[in-house]
C-alpha cells in the first residue's frame, strides 16, 4: 500500500525508483547483408528480455550490415540490484560469440 508523502506533488509515496540504461555499440563480423545483422539483433534482444527481464532496442538504425547500436533499460527499487543487472547484461553480451561490444555507457538514475 503506498504511503501518504505530503513532499510529493502526486500525494503518495511509492518508494524509490531507480532507472539504470546501457548504450551498447556492437560489431557483427559474420554479418554478411542487412537480413543477417536483422537476425543476429532479433536472437540477441530476444534472449536478453527473457533472461534478464530488460528492455532493449535498436538505436539509431543504421544501413551498415555489420553495426549496431543497442540500449537496454531495467528499473527497480535498489541501485545495487539495477547495476548488477546492467553488468551482467554487458557481460552476457560480451560472451557472445557472434558479436564484438564496440564501446559500452552505463547512466544510472
Amino acid at each position: 500500500m503506498p504511503r501518504r508523502n505530503e513532499n510529493s506533488g502526486f500525494g503518495l509515496d511509492y518508494g524509490t525508483m531507480i532507472v539504470g540504461t546501457l548504450r551498447v555499440e556492437v560489431h557483427i563480423p559474420q554479418a554478411l547483408s542487412l537480413k543477417d545483422k536483422r537476425s543476429v539483433l532479433k536472437s540477441l534482444k530476444d534472449r536478453g528480455r527473457g533472461r534478464f527481464n530488460v528492455s532493449i532496442a535498436e538505436l539509431d538504425p543504421n544501413e551498415k550490415w555489420q553495426r549496431a547500436s543497442l540500449g537496454i533499460v531495467t528499473v527497480g527499487g535498489d541501485r545495487a540490484y539495477v547495476e548488477g543487472c546492467l553488468r551482467e547484461v554487458a557481460d552476457w553480451m560480451r560472451a557472445n560469440p557472434l558479436i564484438e561490444l564496440i564501446r559500452v555507457e552505463q547512466e544510472i538514475w
